[in-house]
């Protein structure tokens, strides 16, 4: 991580709204309520990286990762799903443009509702969790170096069970929620990298993060612990118990979350995303995917989600030491 002392821009960033404001899955925000995630270049000062984390929750560098490594996971990702009719024919697989005739009801992605409806789908998904290009592009110099900077770690571990999505214009999203939710086995801390791979305009089905939204997590998750206490011990650490809605997730309307659980305090913050960018957050930083309305490019939104300890911790959450799979339980 680079030491320099060059000057840091400590302004606000304004988003540029269109007056459509950003879809979830469902309901509309308003553009009132809408902030533009903070970018940070991956060259300013490591305490200054750190402070950001700490104070606002999440940490958005722009061109961490060398472009072209990025651009090829996603070639490989859509060269593999390709047999199921999810790309335009004739089309660039790195594209990743969505097939004009296919319903995007019938192409869901991880963490979007229901698994895709066809075994081959099911399996090709499986099967790229676990891609030469793609194991190899999650031992990335550059992102894990910027984690042990970070954190201060010696040594990181990341958790096998990453979450590789895609999320086809039309097709459902990531309800609102915070990583721990998910995260229970363990007490240790996780941070999170966000990385998208393949470009993501804002209305494309990036992440959107409520600002300093990491109390309300750690907030509701207590709530959620007191009275998960008469469960059995499976269910109280499970995102799915009794007690919980939908998928595990808060809500799947962003801004009556807003409105409701948040007291209308904070923004949501979105963004768009280039291949390269991460964005790093902490366990209870409330977040969700906006809707992918990219009707013009027809682009399908690609990325994945990773989650590291650090080496020898106690409290890691064992359930995750595993590639995913459906219906795991996670």
């Amino acid at each position: 991580m680079a030491t320099t002392t060059a000057t840091v821009d400590t302004t606000t960033p304004v988003l540029k709204v269109t007056g459509q404001g950003i879809r979830s899955n469902e309901g509309t925000i308003d553009d009132k309520h809408l902030g533009q995630l903070r970018p940070t270049p991956k060259d300013i000062p490591l305490l200054e990286m750190q402070r950001r984390l700490k104070e606002d929750g999440y940490l958005f560098v722009k061109n961490l990762i060398p472009r072209d490594d990025v651009l090829r996971v996603r070639k490989e990702y859509f060269e593999h799903f390709s047999p199921t009719g999810i790309l335009e024919p004739g089309t660039d697989p790195e594209l990743g443009i969505f097939n004009s005739s296919q319903s995007p009801h019938d192409y869901g992605g991880i963490g979007a509702g229901e698994l895709p409806p066809t075994d081959e789908q099911v399996r090709i998904l499986t099967e790229s969790h676990v891609l030469p290009q793609y194991l190899e592009f999650l031992q990335h110099p550059s992102l894990r170096q910027t984690v042990r900077d970070l954190t201060g770690w010696d040594q990181e571990i990341l958790l096998k069970r990453t979450m590789l999505r895609h999320n086809v214009p039309g097709g459902l999203s990531t309800g609102v929620h915070y990583d721990k939710l998910f995260l229970r086995g363990g007490d240790a801390y996780f941070l999170t990298a966000w990385v998208p791979i393949g470009d993501i305009p804002l209305h494309g089905g990036g992440l959107i993060y409520l600002s300093r939204s990491s109390p309300l997590g750690t907030s509701i998750e207590r709530s959620f612990h007191a009275r998960a206490q008469s469960l059995p011990p499976a269910d109280r650490i499970s995102a799915f118990n009794a007690h919980m809605h939908a998928f595990g997730q808060l809500s799947q309307d962003a801004g009556e979350f807003h409105a409701n659980e948040a007291g209308g305090k904070g923004l949501w913050l979105a963004s768009d995303y280039e291949a390269g960018d991460v964005v790093f957050h902490d366990p209870f930083m409330i977040h969700a995917s906006s809707r992918n309305l990219d009707q013009e490019g027809k682009r399908i939104r690609l990325s994945t989600d990773l989650r590291f300890y650090e080496e020898g911790a106690e409290g890691i959450d064992e359930r995750w030491m595993k590639f995913w799979t459906p219906g795991d339980g996670l």
